[in-house]
């Protein structure tokens, strides 16, 4: 009996927020799922059942199939360049150089800034006709002057480079933790056994820094697949969609065009490659708690 009134106090504070997640997260998932079914394309509602057919249009549609293209190039090269950037300022600080609260804090500061500044300031920087274009150009190396995010091509790395900019000191922040965290004597066994620094980092460092790097995986890749303010305020949809994302095309179709239904159904295959990502992992690590 003193127990459960103990717990009491707890679940009277748990509660409300149970209910507020309950109806303004999953409710709405559920909603927009009901109306990603519905034939709601117009400004008025219209929630007649009409099955997967938006769904069956929407991946028919060749803008929604560059999206995808676009979105599976940009997570893989975000990933690649933000872990392989961050492991290697990381490396470079944990050598306890001289003013290594300073490179901290200039690496770590692009997080402080919204993806929404940063594609303004990457979109003045990649201008064809300014910024860094413009730089070379003064110093007279014009002939590495380049399109940008104007050729279709490439454009899509342009935005890769702003949101590495951006997220880069975020795996530099987790590695250093890491590296920082690994027992000086361990490294030193292993150098007395006869390991290079290559080896040593290659067998011992890397496979110790496993469970960081899929944290990081998780973090970064989610953001990737949801992304929408970084592209939005840098390029939009680019020149032959070349730049063009679900986030982007599921807010031009919902508030610009009104065809609510098809932009619900964009939100809901957004969700599912998240889940995809998100629910493995979380499956994984709630049974090895269970098991600890």
């Amino acid at each position: 009996m003193s127990r459960a009134r103990d717990r009491l106090p707890a679940v009277l504070v748990l509660v409300p927020s149970v209910v507020a997640v309950g109806v303004f997260v999953y409710g709405f998932i559920g909603w927009t799922a009901y109306v990603s079914l519905s034939g709601w394309t117009t400004f008025i509602p219209d929630l007649s059942f009409v099955g997967r057919r938006n769904y069956v249009e929407l991946f028919q549609t060749f803008r929604f199939q560059a999206d995808l293209r676009n979105t599976v190039v940009f997570t893989l090269t975000f990933l690649a360049a933000c872990l392989v950037l961050g492991f290697l300022l990381a490396v470079l600080l944990d050598q306890r150089v001289r003013g290594e609260a300073l490179f901290r804090n200039v690496f770590l500061f692009p997080m402080s800034i919204s993806f929404i500044v940063t594609g303004v300031v990457w979109q003045w920087l990649l201008n064809p006709s300014t910024g860094i274009n413009l730089l070379l150009e003064h110093v007279g190396l014009g002939v590495l002057r380049s399109p940008w995010y104007t050729e279709p091509r490439i454009a899509i790395f342009s935005v890769v480079l702003a949101a590495t900019w951006q997220l880069s000191g975020f795996t530099m922040a987790m590695y250093l933790a890491g590296l920082r965290g690994i027992p000086e004597e361990l490294l030193e066994a292993a150098r007395v056994d006869g390991a290079s620094e290559w080896a040593l980092y290659r067998y011992v460092v890397v496979p110790l820094l496993a469970p960081i790097t899929l944290s990081a995986v998780i973090v970064l890749g989610h953001i990737s697949l949801k992304i929408f303010d970084l592209v939005f305020a840098m390029t939009g949809s680019g020149p032959a969609f070349s730049t063009d994302v679900p986030g982007v095309f599921m807010f031009e179709t919902t508030f610009r065009g009104n065809r609510f239904a098809e932009g619900a159904a964009i939100a809901i295959v957004m969700l599912l490659l998240v889940a995809v990502l998100i629910v493995p992992y979380l499956w994984s690590t709630t049974r090895q708690e269970a098991r600890t």
